[in-house]
């Protein structure tokens, strides 16, 4: 129990049901997973409005694709073979009771390996962190929290003690538009970050990779892993289900 959330009760898995994007199965596209297959797990609905935001479709005025139940869709994600999933959205924490069952449903299995939480660093993460430390299938359970800049135009909502819930084994990525954006999160990771991998991504086609690592070089940050978006030079950039 997390935050006075009932996570046993079965009926939840049978009767709670979530607004969905897409289920589908490809290759990570970023981070420490980037390149294994990996089984996506795509909810409706984000409480934020990123000026370069590449799902707007997972969000108002969009409409979800469908709705279902938790059981419905960890049984629909897990009939891929993939061991890896990505929860992502939108942001997937936003509908927490039913956003916390659906995480245990699909970390359960014992052929997944890895579930990493796609989420935006406007929602308090402590619950959650709460939970995979009190679950066995807990371990499972990454964060991979992208910490807004001022390109985005989000900055602002921003939750500054969810850097307090990360472990080596999470991941803090920042999406970089400009050198304003890249000043402001080597700023941020001397004042907030402690654990988890450092990811730095440039904004698609408005930040070159080159500059990127080009600064990053320059400010000798040794520790930060440059990530790009692999999906967007395999597939067409504006291609879903990839």
């Amino acid at each position: 129990m997390s935050n006075g959330w009932d996570l046993s009760n079965p009926d939840h898995y049978e009767k709670w049901k979530l607004p969905m994007v897409e289920v589908f199965e490809t290759v990570e596209g970023e981070g420490s997973g980037a390149g294994f297959p990996t089984i996506f797990v795509r909810v409706f609905h984000c409480n934020l409005r990123c000026t370069w935001c590449d799902t707007p479709y997972s969000y108002a005025p969009a409409k979800p694709e469908y709705e279902a139940t938790v059981k419905e869709i960890a049984a629909f994600a897990h009939r891929f073979a993939s061991r890896r999933i990505c929860f992502t959205g939108g942001e997937p924490l936003m509908h927490r009771e039913k956003s916390a069952a659906l995480l245990k449903a699909l970390a359960l299995p014992q052929k997944i390996d890895d579930v990493h939480i796609e989420t935006n660093g406007a929602i308090d993460l402590i619950p959650f962190h709460d939970l995979r430390q009190q679950e066995p299938w807990g371990e499972k359970v990454r964060f991979v929290m992208d910490y807004k800049l001022p390109a985005s135009g989000e900055a602002d909502k921003m939750i500054h003690r969810n850097f307090n819930c990360l472990k080596e084994r999470d991941e803090v990525k920042f999406v970089i538009g400009n050198q304003t954006d890249f000043l402001k999160a080597v700023d941020v990771i001397k004042s907030y970050h402690k654990q988890g991998q450092v990811l730095f991504s440039p904004v698609f086609e408005k930040l070159s990779p080159r500059k990127l690592v080009e600064w990053v070089l320059a400010h000798s940050l040794s520790n930060v892993r440059v990530s790009l978006q692999l999906h967007k030079f395999i597939w067409d950039p504006a291609e879903r289900g990839v």
